[in-house]
């Protein structure tokens, strides 16, 4: 046994917990990924866009997939702001301000979008202008990127950031001498409590992400039936 598990019994326990908390992680950011892929491609199918599709790299570091992410994000929220631009410029004062007046009827808020759309791209189908109004009439998806943008350069700039995504497969020991580098063994409960604190918040905000991407998604595959 390990000097410094004597020391500190509740080591072993801790371990696992790291682990634990490792995988949680790397599925979290797996989904982020499905999620992110499954907005840009209703954004390059129905709004003209050309997102590139994102793959997590399991050679790489944390961080290193916290950047792609990150880019990924970053191109979508520049997409959104494009549209708003769009229909700024080319609809009347008083129509655009419709798009973001609630009491407005939704199918009339869509019908604007559409037209705006029909300009822009030449041809536009109804879902372009449904996708349009939700994108850019609700804040949601703007504010869950936003936020998620930030946890992942926070995650990406802290110790987590240097673990590499292939670890998981090289056993419990190789795992911890990732994730701990430096940190020594009997500052485990640290590192625990950080990692804990970092993953509370990603998960929170990363449900709050996929949910509004599905409401995007679902509205589509409703209209295509």
């Amino acid at each position: 046994m390990a000097l410094s598990d004597l020391l500190y019994p509740d080591n072993p326990k801790r371990r696992q917990e790291l682990i634990h908390l490792h995988q949680e992680l790397l599925d979290c950011m797996s989904t982020n990924f499905r999620a992110t892929n499954e907005l840009a491609g209703v954004l390059n199918e129905h709004l003209g866009c050309m997102i590139p599709r994102i793959k997590m790299r399991e050679s790489s570091t944390v961080k290193e997939n916290c950047d792609i992410i990150i880019q990924a994000m970053s191109e979508i929220q520049c997409q959104v702001q494009k549209i708003d631009s769009d229909m700024k410029e080319k609809l009347e004062p008083v129509l655009y301000q419709k798009l973001y007046d609630i009491k407005e009827p939704e199918l009339e808020k869509i019908a604007i979008a559409h037209k705006v759309f029909s300009v822009v791209l030449g041809e536009a189908t109804l879902t372009a202008g449904m996708v349009a109004i939700k994108l850019i009439g609700s804040n949601l998806i703007t504010l869950t990127v936003g936020k998620l943008v930030s946890l992942l350069a926070q995650i990406g700039a802290s110790v987590l950031g240097g673990i590499s995504i292939a670890i998981l497969g090289l056993g419990i020991e190789m795992i911890l001498h990732a994730i701990l580098g430096a940190v020594e063994k009997n500052q485990l409960l640290a590192a625990v409590r950080s990692y804990e604190e970092h993953l509370a918040q990603f998960k929170a905000a990363s449900e709050k992400y996929q949910h509004a991407i599905h409401e995007v998604t679902s509205l589509v595959r409703h209209q295509a039936q």
